[in-house]
């Protein structure tokens, strides 16, 4: 008879302290960030007449949607995630996630229709298959047209700028290419978001009717010009920046800089080897 009391004393003494240790648990996991989907409708400034198709991009997470013909989307999202909404001949704006946003009702975004609206641009490319004698029938005449090579995804400039020169060793130091180098190896989050915008099906779908560059100056931290100046140092023309869409761009990008790093890592082996 003893023996049990001891037993069931034991056992309580256990579940009491199996109970406490759990506690602690219950309570930092409602310190967690919680993944909702962030409900909503995009409108007309002017008219409050539901805008369909504007684009949605989760900056933090790189998920993307587009809204139905209500205007109406559903977009996953957390606390201190940043949203960017754009519309074409709209000014694109840039929403910060807050808990209020997330537990009030069903989100209303504004969009001002811009003043100066924006031409539309019709980019050609070309299918080339492999076969010499075919493709060098198909090859376009045009000097900075694009081709497309079957089984690969990004696209080619046919025609490219002769190097950008540089007149001074200053001038040379801050390369853009050699600040997307370096700001790549520091923040490898931002190329990570820039592959997933060039290879998730949805997303390149979205970006290949984008002409405004506003999602690549956000992840790369620059502005129109240092854009441009980048793409001209990859010997890019200025026909292509002008005219290709936001996903050939990325492509561009992305394409320089595996170029360029593996030029990097080739001069680094050979100075070790002279070593």
């Amino acid at each position: 008879m003893i023996k049990k009391i001891l037993y069931i004393a034991l056992l309580l003494i256990s579940y009491e302290g199996f109970s406490q240790e759990i506690k602690p648990k219950d309570t930092t996991s409602n310190n967690k960030i919680i993944t909702v989907f962030l409900q909503g409708q995009v409108v007309d400034n002017s008219d409050k007449e539901p805008l369909k198709g504007a684009h949605l991009f989760n900056l933090n997470s790189v998920v993307g949607t587009v809204t139905d013909d209500d205007g109406k989307f559903e977009l996953i999202t957390t606390t201190n995630d940043t949203i960017y909404i754009s519309y074409l001949g709209f000014q694109s704006i840039k929403l910060k996630i807050t808990n209020d946003l997330l537990k009030g009702n069903e989100l209303v975004i504004e969009l001002n229709e811009k003043t100066e609206q924006m031409k539309e641009i019709v980019v050609k490319s070309h299918k080339l298959i492999g076969v010499l004698e075919i493709d060098a029938k198909n090859v376009p005449k045009d000097k900075y047209s694009r081709i497309h090579i079957v089984g690969l995804p990004q696209t080619y400039e046919v025609g490219t700028r002769s190097p950008k020169t540089y007149t001074s060793p200053f001038d040379a130091l801050f390369k853009p290419i050699d600040f997307v180098y370096n700001m790549f190896g520091k923040k490898p989050n931002q190329l990570k978001k820039l592959k997933k915008l060039r290879s998730e099906d949805n997303l390149r779908e979205m970006l290949e009717g984008k002409f405004n560059r506003e999602l690549m100056m956000e992840y790369l931290d620059m502005d129109a010009q240092e854009l441009t100046d980048l793409l001209n140092e990859c010997n890019y023309s200025d026909y292509f920046i002008e005219s290709a869409s936001d996903l050939q761009l990325i492509e561009a990008v992305l394409l320089c800089y595996e170029n360029y790093k593996a030029i990097k890592k080739g001069s680094t082996i050979k100075e070790n080897i002279k070593q």
